[in-house]
């Protein structure tokens, strides 16, 4: 039975790039008994609506496989390197270098008076 799907689901093309990307089961181990692509539709559901852990829909796999896989990957630093490597390839594919070769930092933009920001919009006292 087909579930129901969600706007977070990931597109078969966007898991054909992420799949390939997940680790795969440790060796000697059980096999996997649950969907990687449902585990990353989870994750994504719950990023996306920031709903708690415990309050995943039941179409998902159980919120404590969910939340043990998503804790791993973000202590053992897969999302970051996901992260830097997908936007690595949008860059080579977009012609750009795929790091960033100059940076911009924004300093305060919106000056206030010489009392500050609060003191310059307190009432004056009558």
């Amino acid at each position: 039975m087909k579930r129901e799907t969600y706007p977070t689901d990931l597109s078969d093309e966007e898991w054909s790039i992420l799949e390939p990307l997940i680790p795969v089961a440790k060796v000697g181990g059980r096999e996997r008994e649950v969907d990687m692509r449902e585990v990353m539709n989870a994750i994504f559901y719950l990023l996306k609506t920031g709903c708690s852990w415990r309050m995943l829909p039941h179409e998902f796999p159980k919120w404590q496989t969910v939340y043990t896989y998503f804790n791993a990957w973000r202590k053992g630093g897969q999302w970051e390197r996901w992260n830097r490597l997908l936007r690595e390839q949008v860059r080579l594919q977009a012609g750009r270098q795929a790091t960033p070769s100059a940076g911009s930092i924004d300093s305060q933009s919106v000056k206030t008076s010489q009392k500050g920001a609060f003191a310059a919009t307190m009432q004056a006292k009558k």
